[in-house]
């Protein structure tokens, strides 16, 4: 890498890894009755929507998300619009896309969805949460906090840690955006916002140590 900014050192590599790995479901995928593609500035998602899509994995697809609040430059239109349109380009059929323009974070993703399915007379009783691949756990345990009644199964495009910090280019913001999420999976059932999900102790504590050398850029405000 040529930008010196944002590289990461070895062991900041290995302490991030075991974060992403604990990200990661690792759930099966399988056939359901509808997949949403959780908006995000990761052109990643709507790829693996089509290619899940073109497996005849399912019928329906929804991509959700608005202006994208960490870099709204990226998409300016919003994020399931420009999802939309790059799903349609991989070969996905207009008539098989719906959209969800106005959600800002995974809870409104998930609950605005469903009310776009509802209205469409789609009532799914399995759905499949595609992500970027540390958002995994984040979007379960929103989802099974938020619609308890639907089995959801999360799943990312498949990259290993290294690949995914080359296709995004900046080793520091990934580090920065997994620790953000780290916090919100351990933060957000004491709001209300999620289940509880159990973080492992070398998980935590490459968390704090990450903290300390300051990937805080993410972290929720007080």
């Amino acid at each position: 890498m040529t930008d010196n900014e944002q590289a990461i050192t070895d062991d900041q590599r290995q302490r991030a890894k075991l974060i992403w790995d604990h990200h990661q479901m690792h759930h099966e995928v399988r056939p359901v009755d509808v997949a949403i593609g959780l908006g995000s500035h990761d052109l990643g998602v709507p790829a693996f929507c089509a290619e899940l899509y073109r497996a005849g994995l399912f019928p329906s697809l929804v991509f959700s998300g608005g202006s994208n609040p960490t870099a709204p430059e990226r998409f300016p239109r919003g994020e399931a619009v420009h999802f939309r349109e790059h799903a349609l380009a991989l070969g996905v059929p207009a008539d098989a896309v719906l959209l969800e323009p106005s959600a800002t974070n995974t809870g409104q993703n998930i609950t605005l969805s469903r009310e776009v399915l509802a209205a469409a007379g789609i009532t799914p009783k399995t759905v499949l949460l595609v992500s970027m691949p540390y958002m995994e756990r984040r979007a379960y345990s929103t989802a099974r906090k938020v619609w308890p009644e639907v089995d959801v199964i999360c799943a990312s495009a498949p990259l290993e840690f290294d690949d995914y910090l080359k296709t995004i280019g900046d080793e520091q913001l990934v580090v920065h955006q997994l620790v953000g999420d780290l916090q919100r999976v351990i933060e957000y059932p004491r709001l209300g916002f999620a289940i509880e999900q159990d973080v492992p102790e070398d998980v935590q504590a490459a968390y704090g140590s990450l903290i300390r050398d300051g990937f805080t850029r993410r972290l929720l405000t007080p």
